[in-house]
């Protein structure tokens, strides 16, 4: 065996087998067991489960008592029977590195739910931890250090929409280890930071939040009388009021896209002139303005990849 918390010289290594790698979880998590441990959760101790059967699923032990928690990694003479020997063990998180926690809010079969967890706990990126989620289950995250993506998006709507959709895909789809951060561009104060033309301003659909702007208040989808106004808008909105109004009106900036700008880090935007797929520009992702959860899926996919 190796010191204490290292795998063998020669690694343990199968499908999805720990490589040292961040966000590292097995799945599906039928791999992990969940067991309590009748030895000390030392180098000594674990020797003493080669030897016992372990069921053919079973690639990591979860090992707890009342002193602690710690995650090994096992192999067995064969994966073909039901349950079979295991010939080697090693600790891939010992109990000084592993920390356990208790939240039935969390899908421990998702990658990005696990790493927010082990962020909010602010463990190390050294650290291992279990959580007890959703179903009862059990798996792990070792070395969590999700991929930051900023979402870029204009409010109201409350919740701003693609912020909203990003974080119920990352609840749901199989994507690797993200951390979204939204950049809100917020409108009512993008427009009061402005001018108004004297009949006030013109924004392109009705939302709530523009009340207390202190002028007159107009919705380009609802058509009003034209008057003098400043458009808080995009390229799309100039397009609709030409059609509309026959001109182009003083305006004032608000596509997300545009206000993003180039970025070093992922980003996701989305754009009224993009009606359908993505578009990719570097470290920015873009998606339709009225994308739907599969094309904001897809958009998280193209910057961070699958789990």
């Amino acid at each position: 065996m190796a010191a204490e918390g290292v795998l063998d010289e020669e690694p343990m290594v199968g499908p999805g087998s720990w490589t040292g790698g961040r966000n590292f979880m097995p799945l599906p998590y039928r791999r992990v067991s969940y067991q309590r441990a009748d030895f000390p959760l030392t180098d000594a101790g674990l020797r003493t489960i080669v030897g016992r059967d372990a069921y053919r699923r079973t690639e990591f032990i979860v090992f707890h008592d009342r002193e602690g928690v710690a995650v090994a990694a096992v192999e067995t003479a064969d994966r073909q029977p039901l349950f079979s020997p295991i010939t080697r063990a090693a600790w891939l998180s010992p109990p000084a590195r592993t920390r356990f926690v208790v939240d039935r809010a969390v899908d421990v079969g998702l990658p990005s739910p696990m790493a927010a967890k082990a962020v909010e706990l602010g463990l190390a990126t050294d650290e291992t931890l279990v959580v007890l989620g959703r179903y009862e289950h059990v798996n792990f995250i070792a070395r969590p250090g999700p991929v930051a993506v900023t979402v870029v998006e204009v409010a109201p709507p409350e919740p701003p929409k693609l912020w909203d959709l990003v974080e119920r895909v990352l609840a749901m789809a199989p994507l690797a280890a993200t951390l979204p951060r939204l950049e809100r561009i917020d409108l009512p104060g993008l427009a009061a930071a402005a001018t108004p033309g004297p009949g006030g301003y013109l924004f392109p659909c009705r939302a709530s939040g523009f009340e207390a702007l202190g002028a007159p208040v107009h919705f380009l989808d609802e058509r009003p009388e034209r008057a003098d106004w400043l458009l808080v808008g995009c390229e799309r909105s100039r397009q609709i009021h030409e059609h509309l109004y026959g001109d182009r009106p003083p305006s004032l900036e608000m596509c997300p896209r545009l206000l993003a700008g180039r970025r070093e880090e992922p980003t996701i935007v989305k754009c009224c002139l993009l009606e359908e797929g993505l578009e990719r520009d570097g470290q920015v992702v873009v998606v339709p303005w009225g994308a739907d959860h599969d094309e904001v899926e897809a958009g998280l996919r193209e910057l961070v990849g699958p789990a």
